[in-house]
């Protein structure tokens, strides 16, 4: 598996998904970025967007920008949560 994170030092919202890919826990790779969204070619080749964080899951053939839409993907695909239909309640 080969997870990519492009993140930027300092960016809170790129250390939430570093915090999801410890806990789950995943090893990945950090590509550091420039400050200056015009200098995220590599970024924006990959998402079509020069925001971070990005990741890309080789894996699933999976690249994504937005915090909260790559935790939620973590935790999907790489979780053991259970949907709620799926939990047993013992009375």
């Amino acid at each position: 598996m080969t997870l990519t994170l492009y993140r930027l030092e300092g960016c809170p919202y790129c250390e939430f998904v570093v915090d999801t890919l410890e806990d789950l826990p995943l090893d990945f790779e950090s590509v550091w970025v420039e400050g200056l969204h015009s200098k995220r070619n590599e970024v924006h080749e990959i998402t079509g967007q020069r925001q971070v964080p990005a990741l890309v899951d080789d894996a699933h053939g999976v690249s994504m920008s937005q915090s909260a839409r790559i935790i939620e993907y973590l935790e999907t695909t790489y979780g053991d949560a259970t949907s709620p239909d799926e939990v047993e309640l013992d009375f």
